[in-house]
């Protein structure tokens, strides 16, 4: 199993998981789709078992036995090991106190905003501020159920940074959208660009 896969982001998922508790990789698939829309996104089937092998031949997770339910096929469980949590807690506090200049999709389309014209970027900005605003209220509404039905602050801090996070880009979409609209963010002269396609999907 090639090195670069013990690199993979999931790989600190799926150990975190294990820290939890022991799982098969097919409950650990659904379990990390269900907790996080990015690993619902990212991840298949297909990359999960990679890392999971990849852990397991790096001595951080050791097969504890078959599992069995129904008439679905025997799966094996896995669990953490010592050298696992070991791995866990120096990946944690690396991750931590080290920050990374992470490119997301956004940060390198909106690097190229000028390309759509005022109009179009205002249409464009607004447009994700709504769906973000959607979404955020959604998200808002889980965690407040959560910590009202006594899950620990402690267990989805990760939700209350996202929000943190969501709450600080839409200040920043408002912002920019009054700039252009009140003209201290200006474009160079010159023809506008044609309109951009309808965008497709939700």
């Amino acid at each position: 199993m090639p090195r670069r896969v013990l690199d993979n982001p999931i790989v600190l998922a799926v150990l975190g998981l294990l820290l939890e508790q022991p799982s098969h990789p097919y409950q650990m698939l659904a379990e990390l789709r269900d907790r996080s829309d990015n690993h619902a996104a990212a991840l298949n089937r297909g990359t999960l078992y990679n890392v999971v092998a990849a852990s397991a031949e790096a001595g951080w997770v050791a097969a504890q036995g078959r599992q069995r339910s129904g008439n679905r096929p025997e799966r094996t469980v896995y669990a953490l090991t010592q050298a696992g949590r070991d791995e866990l807690v120096r990946r944690l506090d690396s991750q931590i106190r080290v920050p990374e200049r992470e490119l997301s999709r956004f940060l390198g389309a909106v690097s190229h905003l000028g390309a759509l014209g005022p109009d179009g970027a205002v249409d464009a900005l607004a447009e994700r501020g709504r769906r973000l605003r959607q979404r955020t209220e959604a998200d808002e509404g889980r965690l407040t159920e959560a910590l009202a039905g006594g899950v620990p602050r402690l267990h989805v801090i990760e939700a209350e940074y996202a929000l943190s996070l969501a709450h600080r880009e839409l200040a920043w979409i408002d912002s920019v959208i009054d700039d252009i609209r009140g003209g201290s963010l200006t474009w160079p002269t010159g023809d506008p660009p044609s309109a951009p396609p309808a965008p497709v999907g939700p």
